[in-house]
């Protein structure tokens, strides 16, 4: 019992924290803050939540292990993107979040992933292996989906005329949210199921990948339920980190892209570390699964989410990027291609990844 409370302490820390947040300290979040108070709780709450992130990544792991690609990457972004969708229905539902909270969420989610995260594990992998080597087939069909809903979802409501802002109205919004969640369905089946080596590194297509082991590795069910129960306190504790986010950008008049940096930097802290074992590994595929994978679902489970909340919640939404975001997304998308257009990376791909998202960071701070 000892040796699993030292190894699930994050668990531990997680059902403490709810317990706590949701009973004795729960007049704490029902008013405004005192800056010590706000410091304290903010601190507290983002520590425990990040330690269940990769508590869940660390199970999702074992699973990858012992089920092999891309079944272990899809777990790991499962796993994350559901803290996400938590913690931004919790903030919409909160009744003072921004309604360009859902967009910006996605859009920080996309330049991190695409460029930020993307950029380094490149140049990671670049210094210790000059070129690396990645399926073009599955980056490919990656690519494909996420430019599409991409496009779809934050670009196109900046011209539909059934709404002054870039908004959608409410046909509109049930069938993006519909096309969104049908067309992740087919992709996760061709992941999956249909084509399956898409997403396997060249050259291990015929390797079994069912019974590769690491240290302190279980059971399929051991691990599948721990991390369902690391999950819990993740998503409850969400609606408390929620209050804060939403009060810290009120009070200090913060720029509205700083709830959507923070919420991603929570989510992708894990499967960022991930992604860069995997490429010092010389294992591109892997973090290629990671990065484009996290991407793809955020938009794919994201947009259904917030669209529903906005249908049935009567909370409003804006998914339309402005002019400067959607340069950015383009140019991104556009060098993504390039990037993932050959079968092998370099040092000098992700320098120019790197520079779109430091160019990002900047214009959120002064646009």
């Amino acid at each position: 019992m000892i040796r699993f409370l030292r190894a699930e302490t994050a668990l531990v820390l997680g059902f403490l924290a709810t317990a706590f947040a949701y009973g004795p300290g729960l007049a704490l979040f029902s008013g405004s803050f005192s800056m010590p108070l706000y410091a304290i709780l903010f601190g507290v709450l983002f520590c425990v939540m990040l330690l269940l992130s990769f508590s869940a990544v660390r199970h999702a792991d074992h699973l990858a292990h012992i089920l092999g690609e891309p079944y272990g990457t899809l777990i790991l972004t499962i796993a994350v993107i559901t803290i996400e969708v938590a913690l931004i229905s919790a903030i919409m539902l909160g009744g003072d979040a921004a309604p360009t909270l859902a967009r910006d969420t996605m859009m920080a989610v996309l330049m991190i992933v695409m460029n930020g995260i993307v950029g380094i594990v490149l140049l990671v992998g670049g210094f210790y292996h000059k070129e690396q080597e990645f399926n073009l087939r599955g980056a490919g069909a990656f690519l494909t989906v996420l430019v599409t809903l991409a496009t779809i979802t934050l670009i196109l409501p900046n011209f539909t005329q059934s709404t002054p802002d870039p908004s959608l109205n409410t046909i509109q919004a049930e069938l993006f949210a519909l096309i969104t969640i049908l067309l992740y369905v087919t992709f996760l089946a061709i992941q999956t199921v249909r084509h399956r080596s898409f997403f396997i590194q060249p050259g291990e297509e015929a390797v079994d990948h069912g019974h590769h082991d690491i240290s302190g590795s279980r059971s399929v069910p051991y691990h599948a339920i721990l991390l369902v129960l690391t999950l819990v306190p993740a998503v409850l504790l969400s609606k408390k980190l929620a209050v804060l986010v939403d009060f810290g950008l009120g009070t200090w008049q913060l720029p509205a892209a700083i709830g959507g940096v923070m919420i991603a930097c929570l989510v992708l802290a894990p499967e960022a570390l991930a992604a860069f074992h995997a490429t010092r590994e010389n294992n591109l595929q892997r973090a290629v699964n990671i990065c484009l994978g996290s991407a793809l679902a955020t938009i794919g489970l994201t947009v259904p989410a917030a669209l529903a909340i906005s249908i049935y919640g009567n909370v409003p939404i804006q998914l339309g990027i402005g002019r400067t975001d959607m340069t950015l997304l383009v140019l991104t998308m556009f060098v993504s291609a390039l990037t993932f257009g050959g079968s092998r990376t370099n040092m000098l791909q992700g320098a120019v990844h790197l520079v779109i998202f430091i160019v990002y960071i900047v214009l959120i701070f002064n646009p």
